[in-house]
């Protein structure tokens, strides 16, 4: 397999370069399939994007997670930074976006829901993502099987603590969340990781270098055929850096 990392040297050279994998493919497939991310990473790829004049109306969309038992409309919900953060500014169709219903009254339902729809889509073309400070891809922690499917997770003090800014206390952030898992997320044709900032340095070394294994959930990347990271210079500190690693194919 082959990876690709890409060292910049700050945010807007992340959304710069993460942006141009999205436009290439979308100018290629006007109705490919996005994978979308939540979080601080990736928000320079939507912002650049969004001055780009991209015509993404005929794009699908899947979001990697979802809290579960938020208010309906809380602002906190990875629905609600979809829409503030990527539909609205980018024109995707409403209706073509697809977030896991954290709401439901049977979370696990939710889940399997979610599942078949992104199957029945063809699957996605690109995923975007980010990585915890564990290690984790999405929601899924450490312990997540590396074959697991769209599931309700507890989420781990860790990710509570680093998730809890977002939220007028940590009281306030939720102890599930609906999850793509690590084997749906494997399923996606290119992943794009985006990191940022020198703490992500030392996990960011272990998920490329590192063993595969459960642990370090976002060791996956080892496993998959098409992975490009796009690390700034903080980040990609702990690696040794250099325009493509290649790893060997299984």
């Amino acid at each position: 397999m082959t990876l690709a990392l890409y060292t910049v040297p700050d945010a807007a050279g992340l959304g710069a370069l993460g942006a141009s994998f999205i436009e290439v493919l979308v100018r290629d497939r006007p109705d490919a399939v996005l994978g979308l991310a939540t979080g601080s990473s990736p928000l320079p790829v939507y912002r650049y994007l969004a001055t780009r004049g991209l015509d993404l109306s005929r794009v699908r969309a899947f979001a990697l997670d979802e809290y579960v038992g938020l208010p309906a409309g809380s602002e906190q919900s990875y629905a609600a930074v979809i829409e503030r953060e990527v539909v609205r500014p980018l024109g995707l169709d409403p209706d073509r976006v697809a977030v896991p219903d954290g709401g439901a009254e049977d979370p696990a339902q939710a889940a399997e829901a979610f599942e078949r729809r992104l199957e029945q889509s063809g699957g996605v073309d690109l995923q975007l993502l980010g990585i915890g400070h564990n290690g984790h891809l999405a929601f899924n922690e450490p312990g997540s099987p590396l074959d697991s499917r769209t599931r309700v997770q507890r989420l781990s003090e860790t990710t509570r603590r680093a998730n809890a800014r977002f939220f007028p206390s940590i009281g306030e952030v939720p102890r599930f969340c609906i999850t793509q898992g690590l084997g749906t997320i494997r399923r996606a044709r290119h992943l794009l990781l985006l990191v940022r900032g020198e703490g992500k340095a030392g996990i960011l070394e272990r998920a490329l270098t590192g063993p595969v294994d459960t642990d370090c959930p976002a060791s996956i990347l080892q496993l998959h055929p098409r992975v490009t990271v796009i690390a700034d210079e903080a980040a990609a500190s702990g690696v040794e850096g250099r325009e493509e690693i290649l790893l060997p194919t299984e």
